[in-house]
């Protein structure tokens, strides 16, 4: 996969816009994962996000450009009310947890039941990402975060925005398990295919 600029619109036009979005507690990282992946930078001073952040790039797989709409979305339930209109139409969800945090952890079956709630795709891909794993404090392990995904059909991996680790792979493989998915996008080159399955059989990611 690679990235490609807006100046390529024309000549390489997109074959889908697909809507991803970032959920989880508030502090867990959603902004920094979101702005690693799309600008490579990092504030450690990151601001909470208020009500929704939105940005858009684009990757090319296999030849074939495909646009992203990312939403950040606020973790603090004050902004819960908004919550309903930020899953709709969302073909990807990432769920963020702080592995040095346990109560985000445990805060994830929360968010996997609003995603059960509001979500108006049955089939959109679900990833649990398991962020700031370059912290020594870790509490949260390996194996119950893969644990936890497993439960809830779910792809996993950990991250670091810090350190970009796992950051882009967490996004391809998310992509490449959409185009892979019938019925979660539309398109008019019937041809495009990847030619490598994304996961393997525990729905774990093979970064």
């Amino acid at each position: 996969m690679a990235f490609i600029g807006d100046a390529d619109e024309q000549n390489n036009p997109s074959i889908t816009t697909l809507k991803i979005l970032i959920i989880g507690e508030s502090g867990v990282g959603k902004s920094s994962l979101m702005l690693r992946f799309v600008d490579d930078s990092f504030d450690p001073e990151q601001p909470a996000t208020i009500g929704v952040d939105f940005r858009v790039t684009s990757m090319v797989v296999d030849g074939n450009r495909v646009k992203l709409a990312i939403w950040d979305t606020a973790g603090q339930e004050r902004f819960r009310t908004l919550t309903p209109s930020y899953y709709r139409g969302g073909q990807g969800i990432i769920c963020v947890y702080d592995v040095t945090n346990r109560s985000t952890f445990e805060h994830l079956d929360h968010w996997m039941t609003e995603v059960d709630t509001y979500s108006t795709k049955d089939d959109a891909v679900k990833m649990i990402v398991g962020n700031k794993i370059d912290l020594p404090n870790r509490v949260v392990s390996r194996e119950e975060g893969m644990k936890f995904a497993k439960r809830h059909r779910a792809l996993f991996i950990e991250a670091s925005a810090k350190t970009k680790e796992g950051v882009q792979c967490a996004f391809e493989e998310l992509i490449q398990k959409i185009i892979q998915t019938p019925g979660l996008w539309d398109s008019d080159k019937p041809t495009f295919r990847l030619g490598q399955q994304a996961t393997g059989g525990d729905g774990m990611c093979g970064c």
